[in-house]
């Protein structure tokens, strides 16, 4: 249950907010709801998120293991079923999706995806536990713009799941609109 509240007077900020919510994830991500409550916070949040829609430099699929790892360590449920429904609207394998929270034992993944999910896993550790070798493995696949897109990316969904965690948010039903097939 949420710690904080998700209602709000129905002013035109909110409408707004509602309506383009809607618009763009099929009802009000309770996140958004929740940053309601600062103005502020939801603008920085708005605009960092619209901006990092427009890295590009790192692979799709990379990207999205990536976020359901950290989403994952740190057990951000909302996250991980948003992220599931965003990353099964952008084409990215199911089966990959799913193994997420037994990715070590799963065979669904290359090599370089299981080093992304490493270098992830131990950006997410309290305090980091990223060592140079995780680096120069990813060094031998990604560019210098690609690890920093990958760092970042990891980051930001550090700041999402740590955020979302520490309100009580929880699974809010994204996955229910994915259209499941049976995994292999």
């Amino acid at each position: 249950m949420a710690r904080v509240g998700m209602e709000h007077r129905r002013t035109l900020m909110v409408r707004l907010v509602e309506w383009g919510s809607r618009r763009k994830f099929r009802k009000v991500p309770d996140p958004v709801k929740v940053a309601l409550h600062n103005r502020r916070v939801l603008l920085s949040t708005t605009l960092m998120e619209t901006t990092a829609e427009r890295w590009k430099a790192l692979d799709p699929e990379l990207k999205a293991l990536s976020v359901m790892v950290a989403s994952a360590r740190i057990g951000c449920s909302w996250c991980m079923d948003f992220g599931y429904w965003e990353f099964h609207h952008q084409g990215i394998d199911p089966a990959k999706l799913h193994d997420v929270p037994r990715w070590r034992d799963s065979d669904v993944y290359t090599d370089l995806e299981r080093a992304v999910m490493d270098y992830t896993e131990a950006m997410t550790a309290t305090p980091p536990e990223v060592t140079d070798e995780q680096v120069e493995r990813l060094r031998q696949d990604l560019s210098e713009e690609q690890l920093v897109e990958l760092t970042a990316i990891a980051a930001l969904e550090n700041y999402r799941s740590r955020i979302n965690s520490a309100l009580g948010l929880t699974s809010q039903g994204y996955k229910e609109y994915c259209e499941l097939r049976p995994v292999q």
